[in-house]
C-alpha cells in the first residue's frame, strides 16, 4: 500500500489532455490530467465518466447543458451521453475509469495512459 500525492504527480508532466494513471482501484484506473482548451465531443457506451476538479475550472458540456465545476466539485456523466470537458485556463482533474476504456470513447483516437 502506498500513498499518492496528487500535486507531486501533476508536477511530473506539462501536457494537456494526457491522462496519467496514479493508482489502480478494483478494475478501475485513477488518473490525473491537465485540461486546457476543448476536448472533442464523445461518449462512452458502456461506462459512466467521472471528473473531480482539483484546481481550476472545468466546463463540462453534456448534451444540451453545461456544468461549471470548480475545485472540490465532481460530476459523473452517465454512459452513452455525448459530452466534452473544456477549460479556458489550465485545470487539474482526477478521473476514474474502468481499465482499458479509451479517453475519447474510440480506441483509434485515444491517448495512451502511462502510469506514474
Amino acid at each position: 500500500m502506498q500513498k499518492v500525492n496528487l500535486a507531486e504527480k501533476l508536477a511530473l508532466f506539462d501536457s494537456h489532455w494526457d491522462p496519467h494513471v496514479v493508482a489502480d482501484y478494483n478494475d478501475n484506473e485513477v488518473m490525473v490530467v491537465k485540461f486546457q482548451g476543448e476536448f472533442p465531443l464523445h461518449s462512452h457506451p458502456d461506462t459512466d465518466d467521472f471528473f473531480l476538479v482539483i484546481d481550476g475550472e472545468v466546463l463540462l458540456d453534456i448534451e444540451d447543458e453545461t456544468l461549471t465545476l470548480g475545485p472540490g466539485e465532481l460530476a459523473v456523466v452517465p454512459r452513452g451521453k455525448v459530452h466534452r470537458p473544456r477549460a479556458i485556463l489550465e485545470a487539474k482533474v482526477l478521473l476514474i475509469e474502468p481499465k482499458g476504456v479509451p479517453n475519447t470513447g474510440d480506441p483509434a483516437t485515444a491517448t495512451a495512459k502511462p502510469k506514474i
